[in-house]
């Protein structure tokens, strides 16, 4: 590949960390604490994130890894490319493309309930109709299509901007939960408020753990949006597994530190703030006053902003990928000449989920929740790549200097089976998070349109050897043989 479809190396580590937390913590850690008081109780709901984060880190161990083998960008294509072949990884792409994209529209429409909450009286005018019972107000509908407009704009403009933001934003977020956590802990110190029980009295503690073990795989989502960078990484991709690692840790005690600031500002009185519209944020504001809504409201918006631009990066990377392999037509591989980013696949994303705002956020959620599966399935595909280079020391058939740890095959394995156990609890009846009829029918319909998609293009993808597919997403690079496993120079500016 020439010079001109280089994308700019500009993330650097922080910005990575960034868009790891960013796009991990999204609007649920500040909304549903109340509701995990009632299903987990506080103990049930720390102990069940503290498994799920453990859980979680597993698979995060082997995207540090797979990142270490292959720093390219749109990761996860390639890593299933590369352990499973073509097939794969046009189902990996076709998954995330739908993960990500999803995730971006259900951010655009968390944006609208901030609005619900600071402008309620301007917000909810003007009223179209309803969809799932959900009604849809013509001005959510004009902010959610501005606030996708705004972010496909900014990351059009390169990582100068978008990154920035990410960075800026998350300190933001973590200096709201830090203040609004000490001041509940003060509170509690100095007035000995009586908390609920540790778990709720209509269940049992394992199945109140259980509960919350079963929210992990969905609590976690953005982290894995990582590898979509690595071809734009300004340093070694080396350092990947500790941010992302890191990531995964930090989104874990922003979940425990809101839901212990709730629990502390509920106390044992949750009938006041069963109808509330954001109990959490009601409770706090009770103990701190309105600087306490004026954080929280921070926290949400901005939880909800980097989880809008992480995942356009994300998605815009997956098309991009998909283009320049030939598993999707070249036109998403076009990149902004002047800037070095995708514009092309990211005015695509743009353009799809301008649609979604007219259907409301009820509706939404059904593809949301279907869409939880292809980051179920791509967690599979990076774990088995990872195993499968630690068992062979093959990487896009060339040999690599890896030595053969079985504790790397072990962690990878096990990573392999929580996926498929992350799988399960989407599509195994009565499960906690089993997906309900509208989203099998939205699953359904995702599938056959991808494999209609993929007959089309099956002519042109079959004609290509293997060498010439390696050539369109690794950039036809050797591998170093070191303990590094960097890609040489030339795949490194390639991708």
């Amino acid at each position: 590949m020439n010079s001109n479809t280089n994308l700019a190396r500009n993330y650097n580590p922080a910005w990575v960390f960034a868009m790891a937390l960013g796009a991990a913590i999204g609007w649920g850690a500040f909304i549903l604490p109340f509701d995990w008081m009632m299903s987990g109780g506080l103990a049930g709901t720390l102990i069940g994130f503290i498994i799920g984060g453990l859980l979680i880190g597993v698979i995060a161990l082997s995207y540090g890894g797979a990142i270490r083998f292959l720093p390219v960008t749109g990761g996860g294509v390639a890593f299933a490319l590369s352990a499973l072949g073509r097939h794969h990884a046009f189902v990996a792409g076709w998954a995330l493309a739908l993960a990500y994209a999803c995730i971006v529209a259900l951010n655009a429409s968390a944006v609208t309930l901030v609005f619900r909450v600071i402008l309620p009286n301007w917000v909810m005018r003007f009223p179209l109709y309803e969809v799932a019972g959900w009604k849809i107000y013509l001005p959510e509908v004009l902010i959610a299509s501005a606030f996708i407009i705004l972010f496909a704009w900014m990351n059009s403009q390169g990582a100068e901007i978008s990154g920035r933001f990410q960075f800026i934003a998350v300190l933001l977020l973590i200096g709201s939960v830090a203040v609004i956590t000490v001041s509940m802990i003060v509170y509690y110190l100095v007035e000995q408020p009586t908390l609920a029980p540790g778990f709720p009295e209509d269940r049992s503690k394992l199945a109140a753990v259980s509960t919350i073990i079963a929210f992990a795989p969905w609590a976690y989502v953005g982290f894995d949006s990582i590898p979509q960078l690595a071809g734009e990484f300004n340093f070694s991709a080396k350092k990947a597994m500790n941010l992302i690692l890191w990531g995964v840790g930090a989104a874990t005690l922003v979940y425990m530190a809101m839901m212990l600031s709730t629990s502390i500002a509920v106390g044992t009185d949750h009938s006041q703030l069963s109808e509330a519209a954001w109990p959490p944020a009601v409770a706090i504001q009770e103990v701190m006053g309105l600087p306490g809504l004026v954080l929280m409201v921070v926290a949400v918006s901005v939880g909800v902003l980097t989880g809008l631009n992480g995942f356009f990066t994300a998605t815009s990377r997956v098309l991009l990928t998909l283009g320049r392999s030939g598993l999707l037509p070249k036109w998403f591989a076009v990149l902004d000449q002047e800037r070095k980013t995708p514009s092309k696949a990211i005015y695509f994303v743009a353009l799809v989920c301008l649609i979604t705002p007219w259907f409301g956020r009820a509706a939404l959620a059904w593809i949301v929740d279907m869409s939880s599966l292809g980051v179920t399935v791509a967690y599979f595909y990076t774990c088995y790549f990872v195993f499968h280079v630690a068992r062979t020391g093959k990487i896009v058939d060339a040999e690599i200097d890896v030595p053969h740890s079985l504790l790397q095959r072990g962690v990878s394995l096990v990573g392999c089976l929580l996926s498929v156990c992350f799988v399960a609890l989407l599509l195994v009846p009565g499960s906690p998070g089993a997906l309900g009829k509208e989203s099998l029918i939205a699953l359904g319909i995702w599938t056959l349109i991808g494999l209609l998609c993929y007959l089309v293009r099956y002519p042109k993808i079959s004609r290509l050897d293997d060498a010439e597919l390696a050539q369109r997403m690794f950039g036809g690079a050797s591998v170093v043989k070191s303990d590094r496993l960097k890609m040489s120079s030339n795949s490194n500016s390639s991708l």
